[in-house]
Parts: structure tokens; sequence; C-alpha cells
């Protein structure tokens, strides 16, 4: 599906951030107190933080876990801003939501996993933030929906919001995996690579759901070129009322960032140019080769489909697949390529050559 322009304001021009990356927004999940709002801020505006965040309003899945201490916490963040001189910001779920933070001042905001599935409230906060001169972010959506996320973006520009950028935080799975959630960072590079202007920040803490996942996660989102990072901080986790587990304190959060290795998004360096457009050369003439290759391949299919069409038999042979995707990804692993690129590259040539023969036995 072929995704509209957006028209986006550079992050540079956001005036919220200082160069060069990583570009940091850090504060508690939860605003609790005044006192643990402002022991925070202290520590991460001493750290050299710019942007607090701070959730006012919780969305929980069961009712009577903590959902935030609602609007009375907005005055917390506007005295983060008056004391600190930091940018605050927090998450929204609804017109109401929007209306309270324009009157606190708020500075920027976001748009939660479970919002951004629902289309009617995407609509409604777009609708309350037209014209507004407020940065947006909107999370992925719980599921692995890069249309459902892309259309968020675009309702939101359609009201003409412009400094708009989005968060990656993973994904819900029924699957047992390391982290609390699945980061699938295909997604986000395919998001990226349709959108390479889209301020782009990622959240490791919702998506490890453990302190002990961020360095690695955040370094992952780095090195794939994202703008920054969104992490949750709070001056004392173990007590915190929400989340407690994947929360960093403002010195802990010092500690990783300075382990973290940023890399530059390009190189002048004349021998770097030179090596790199030797490789990509060399990547040119490979892909050019697996043109041909698939091209063979799906010759070979008609063939096939006209052999079946001929004998009046079915096209889908289940078992000989198996069988042949099975020995493709044992072949596949003593070339050091792992099972899940086998199986997407090859289930994609299946289906291709299913649609071939369908398209043959249909003439």
């Amino acid at each position: 599906m072929s995704s509209r322009p957006l028209e986006i304001t550079p992050v540079e021009e956001w005036g919220f951030f200082t160069l060069p990356r990583p570009m940091i927004i850090a504060g508690p999940c939860s605003a609790e107190s005044e006192e643990q709002v402002m022991e925070t801020a202290r520590g991460l505006h001493d750290l050299g933080i710019h942007v607090f965040r701070a959730g006012i309003w919780k969305p929980r899945t069961h009712p009577g876990s903590f959902e935030g201490v609602g609007a009375p916490g907005l005055k917390w963040l506007q005295k983060v801003k008056h004391e600190f001189g930091m940018k605050v910001g927090t998450e929204v779920a609804s017109a109401k939501h929007v209306f309270e933070c324009i009157k606190y001042g708020v500075d920027i905001v976001w748009i939660g996993a479970r919002t951004t599935a629902n289309p009617f409230l995407v609509q409604e906060l777009a609708d309350a933030l037209q014209d507004t001169d407020i940065p947006v972010l909107v999370k992925n959506p719980v599921n692995p929906d890069l249309d459902l996320w892309i259309g968020a973006l675009e309702r939101l520009n359609r009201a003409r919001i412009r400094k708009l950028g989005v968060i990656h935080r993973g994904f819900s799975t029924s699957e047992d995996i390391l982290y609390r959630n699945d980061p699938q960072w295909k997604i986000a590079i395919e998001l990226r690579t349709r959108y390479p202007g889209l301020p782009f920040f990622a959240d490791p803490s919702h998506m490890g759901g453990s302190r002990k996942y961020l360095l690695e996660l955040s370094q992952t989102a780095l090195d794939l070129g994202l703008e920054g990072l969104m992490i949750e901080s709070h001056c004392h986790p173990e007590c915190a009322l929400s989340d407690s587990a994947q929360q960093l304190t403002p010195e802990g959060l010092r500690e990783m960032l300075g382990k973290i290795v940023v890399r530059d998004k390009d190189s002048d360096s004349p021998t770097y140019r030179e090596g790199i457009d030797q490789l990509r050369a060399q990547i040119d003439i490979i892909d050019e080769g697996l043109l041909y290759s698939f091209s063979s391949r799906m010759n070979v299919s008609r063939k096939i489909g006209q052999y079946k069409k001929e004998h009046n038999i079915a096209i889908l042979q289940t078992s000989r697949w198996d069988s042949l995707l099975g020995s493709m990804i044992e072949k596949g692993r003593a070339y050091g390529l792992s099972e899940d690129f086998i199986r997407a590259v090859f289930n994609a040539i299946h289906d291709e050559s299913v649609r071939t023969q369908n398209q043959i036995l249909s003439e």
C-alpha cells in the first residue's frame, strides 16, 4: 500500500533538544506526588535532560489499578517548567486531556499504543489539537499493524499538525519472549524507510519491561539511526505505583547513557566513502543475480502450473512444501542464515508461485 506524504517540521526546529544525538525524553511512568515529580526532575535536570515526561492519566487493564492522579498533576509539571526550565510532556487519550494540557502549558504530548489502535479516538485528538503548535508523538499500536500506525499520523497531519513524530515501544504478543513487548524492529525500519524525515524515538522501557534490558534496546535503537529515546526514570523506582521494574533512577540513567555508543549517520571520510561504495557495488551485483534467480524460478513455477492444469492436479502440495521448507532451513543454518529469515524469504517465494499457478489454472 502506498502512503500519503506527510508535511513534517524537522525535530531540530522544535526547540526542544540539543544536538548531537541521542535526544532524551525522561521522567517517571506516573506522576504520583509533587515531591516525587520535583525530586526526579531535579535529578534529570542535573543530568542535562531537557524534556521531562510523566503520566498524568494512566490507561490500565484492570479497574482498581493506579490510573494516575489526573489533572491536578499538571500543576506539578507546570512547576517543573518554572523551576528547572525543562519542557514537559504527557500522554493524552481524549479531547478533554488535550484541553487540560493546553491550559497548563504542557509542551509536548504523545498518543499511547491503545489509543493509536482506535481511529475514532485519534480523530478526536486530531480535532482537539488542530492548529496548535504542540508537538505530537504517536506510539505504535498494540498489534503490529503498520497501516494503522500510519493512518494515525495521516489523521493528525490533516489537522495541520506538523511537529509530528513517532515512538516505537514494541508490540504485544502471546508468545513467550525475553522482553515485555516484541521489538519487531523490521516494522520500525519499514516506517523509517517510508518517512525518512519523520522524527523517530524508541521507548526501551515499555519494550523491555525491565531495567536490565534498557541498555541493549537503547543501543539497538540508536544503531538503527533513530533520533532519540523516551526512558522512564523515577527517584525511587522500588516505590513506584506503576511499572517499577522498568524505571531507572536519574543516576542509573546517567550510568546507562554513559555506556551507549552513538554512531554517526554518515561520514565524508574518503576512506569510508571508497570502502562503503565498493561494498555497495557488490551488493548491487548480488541483488541483480537474485532477481535473475527469482525470475528463473517463477518460469519453472509457470511450467509446473501448466503441467498441473493439463493433468487436473491441485496447486497446493502441502507435504512437498513442508519438506522443502524444512530442508532449506537446515541448509540455511549451514550458511549462517536464521530460520526466521529463511521462512520469510521462502514463504514469499511460495506465495508468489501459488499466485502464478492460480492464474494459469483460471485462464
